[in-house]
């Protein structure tokens, strides 16, 4: 069976003779991928309004205008093209909802290089703390919660960012390094950093790694 860098590859060449149809395969190739993201990075405050689906249906007719800059422009890879694609649908959604909020949002949905929402200890603390979901545990989810915002807070940005790409947007190193525009050696000494930070963190939370 094909891997997905082959079937990519594939299926960027049908869209280069003109096959329509290539994008909406490529679009539902990676979806999983691009779902992750929204979930992760989409703010809280707008979740009960507007979900991950709703941001890709948005993102999908939002690349089909833009394929052809794609095409005759682009040097990046297609999933990181259309990352972007997702991340600006995104954040124009944050605007929209949140509006006069906006200043707030900022520390939350951060503009990062290239601009796209940066990882932040509330994001990364709200889902390392997914694993707390017992009614016994919602207290200690609760106290846990602004302990480790605090904790995070003192990782670079970029260390947040490398952890988020590849722990839980489940990225490769050669597409954080894109991403990030940085070398993929630069990349990978950042994720075993961020790593070992973050294991140190964990282990000064009393009760995270308790079982029940």
């Amino acid at each position: 069976m094909p891997d997905t860098a082959t079937v990519t590859d594939d299926l960027v060449q049908r869209l280069r003779g003109g096959d329509d149809q290539a994008l909406g395969e490529l679009f539902s190739l990676n979806r999983d991928r691009l779902w992750r993201m929204v979930h992760f990075r989409l703010d809280r405050r707008v979740c009960g309004r507007v979900d991950a689906d709703d941001v890709l249906q948005e993102a999908y007719l939002d690349a089909a205008k833009r394929v052809k800059h794609f095409l005759d422009n682009c040097s990046m890879s297609f999933f990181v093209w259309l990352r972007q694609i997702v991340v600006q649908t995104m954040i124009d959604i944050h605007r929209q909802h949140l509006d006069a909020q906006m200043r707030d949002a900022n520390r939350e949905v951060s503009i990062h290089r290239g601009g796209y929402p940066q990882a932040t200890s509330i994001s990364l603390a709200a889902h390392l703390l997914g694993h707390l979901t017992s009614p016994s545990r919602a207290a200690m989810r609760a106290e846990m919660a602004a302990q480790l915002e605090q904790a995070l807070e003192t990782m670079e940005p970029l260390d947040r960012e490398v952890l988020a790409l590849r722990h839980f947007e489940e990225l490769t190193n050669s597409e954080v390094a894109e991403i990030l525009e940085i070398q993929q050696k630069a990349a990978s000494i950042r994720y075993v950093r961020a790593i070992a930070k973050l294991k140190r963190i964990l282990e000064q939370i009393p009760g995270f790694f308790d079982e029940g």
